[in-house]
C-alpha cells in the first residue's frame, strides 16, 4: 500500500508495535512479534513457535479463549476481554485481548492483539484500596473520639469515688476503662498518626530489616529466620518511623503465627523500579475466605488482637505509593509481598 509517494511496510509497523501480535494455526502460535517475546520474557522462538497459545494462559481462561477462538475461525472478531498470562518466570500478568481474523493464502488463521494492563490494574486497586481505607479510617477516627472523651470522664469520676469508697470492684473498673481508651487511642494513631508529620528520608530497608529482626531474639528460640537479601545497596523514600513500625508489625505476627517449631524467610530484591520484600511464615495460614478483610480496623486472626497493626501496615504502604499481596494456606502459612517505589 501506498501512502503518498512512501510504501508501508506493515509488517514493520507489527514487528515494532507496542503491543504484542500472535497468528494461530489450529490454536498453535506461528509468528510472534518483538513486543510479544518481551511480554512473555521470551528470548528464542523455539520457546514459543508450535506451542499452543493456550499454554501462555492462565488455567482459567482456557475454556473462554478457546470458544473465542472458534468464532475467530469462523470470521468473527472477537470484543476486548481482560485475562491473564503467565510469563516464562511464572509470573502472572493482567493484559487485554482481542482476537480476529487472519487470512493467508486461502488460509484462515487468527491474530491475538494482547496489551499489557498489570500496571493499570495495580494502580486501580491501590486507588480503590487507598479511597477503602481512607473512607474506614476518617470513619473509625470520628467514632473513636466521641467514645474515648466520655471513657475518659467516667474513668475520671471512678478515680474520685475511689477516694471516697473503699470497693474492690472500683480498680477493676478503672483498668478495664484504661484498656478500652488505649485500645480507641490505637484506633486514632492509625487513623490520624502523629507520624505523619515526619519528614521524607531515604531508607535503606536492608539494614533496617536487620535491626527489626534483632528486636525478636528473645522469640526466634523456636524460629529459624532465613534472610535471602539481593540489591541491598536500593533504597526508598518515605517516613522511616511509619514504615519501620509497618515491618516490625509484620515480623511479629509472621512469629505469633507459628505454634512451636517453625521458619519464616526474608527475601529483598529490586524488580520494574520496585523494592520488592516477602515475609513468608509456616504458621497457621489464613482462611481463604477472610484474606480480602486483612487491614480492616478490628478484624483480627488472633485470640487476643485488636486489628490495628495490619490497618497500620496497609494505611502506611499505599500511603507511600506501595502495594501488598497476601498469599496463605491454612495449616501451611502465609505470604506477605510487599512492594515499594525505589
Amino acid at each position: 500500500m501506498t501512502f503518498g509517494k512512501s510504501n508501508l511496510d506493515f509488517y514493520q509497523l507489527v514487528k515494532y508495535s507496542l503491543d504484542s501480535y500472535f497468528v494461530l494455526q489450529d490454536h498453535k502460535v506461528i509468528y510472534v512479534n518483538q513486543a510479544g517475546f518481551d511480554l512473555l520474557g521470551l528470548q528464542y522462538p523455539e520457546q514459543i513457535i508450535g506451542e499452543l497459545f493456550h499454554r501462555f494462559l492462565h488455567p482459567d481462561y482456557h475454556y473462554s479463549i478457546g470458544n473465542q477462538l472458534e468464532s475467530v475461525l469462523r470470521g468473527e472478531a472477537s470484543e476486548l476481554m481482560e485475562q491473564r498470562m503467565v510469563r516464562a518466570d511464572g509470573e502472572l500478568i493482567d493484559v487485554e485481548v482481542m482476537l480476529a481474523p487472519y487470512h493467508m493464502e486461502q488460509q484462515r488463521l487468527a491474530q491475538v492483539i494482547v496489551r499489557n494492563i498489570t500496571q493499570r490494574k495495580l494502580t486501580e486497586r491501590r486507588l480503590h484500596n487507598l479511597e477503602k481505607l481512607s473512607s474506614i479510617g476518617q470513619m473509625a477516627a470520628g467514632i473513636a473520639h466521641e467514645v474515648r472523651n466520655p471513657l475518659t470522664a467516667v474513668k475520671g469520676f471512678v478515680q474520685l469515688l475511689e477516694k471516697e469508697l473503699n470497693h474492690s470492684y472500683l480498680p477493676v473498673i478503672v483498668d478495664e476503662l484504661d484498656n478500652a481508651i488505649k485500645t480507641l487511642n490505637n484506633l486514632l494513631q492509625v487513623a490520624k498518626p502523629d507520624l505523619n508529620n515526619e519528614p521524607d528520608v531515604s531508607i535503606h530497608l536492608c539494614s533496617e530489616l536487620e535491626s527489626l529482626i534483632f528486636l525478636f531474639q528473645e522469640k526466634l528460640y523456636k524460629v529459624t529466620v532465613h534472610k535471602l537479601f539481593s540489591d541491598t545497596d536500593r533504597e526508598i523514600r518515605g517516613k522511616k518511623n511509619l514504615i519501620l513500625k509497618a515491618f516490625f508489625n509484620l515480623l511479629k505476627n509472621a512469629i505469633e503465627a507459628i505454634d512451636g517449631k517453625g521458619e519464616i524467610t526474608i527475601e529483598h530484591f529490586f524488580k520494574n523500579d520496585m523494592v520488592h520484600i516477602k515475609i513468608s511464615d509456616t504458621g497457621k495460614g489464613i482462611p481463604a475466605s477472610k484474606i480480602r478483610l486483612l487491614g480492616t480496623p478490628f478484624f483480627t486472626t488472633k485470640d487476643d488482637g485488636i486489628g490495628m497493626g495490619l490497618t497500620q501496615v496497609f494505611t502506611t504502604i499505599h500511603e507511600h505509593g506501595g502495594h501488598i499481596h497476601v498469599e496463605s494456606h491454612e495449616g501451611k502459612g502465609t505470604v506477605f509481598h510487599i512492594q515499594l517505589p525505589a
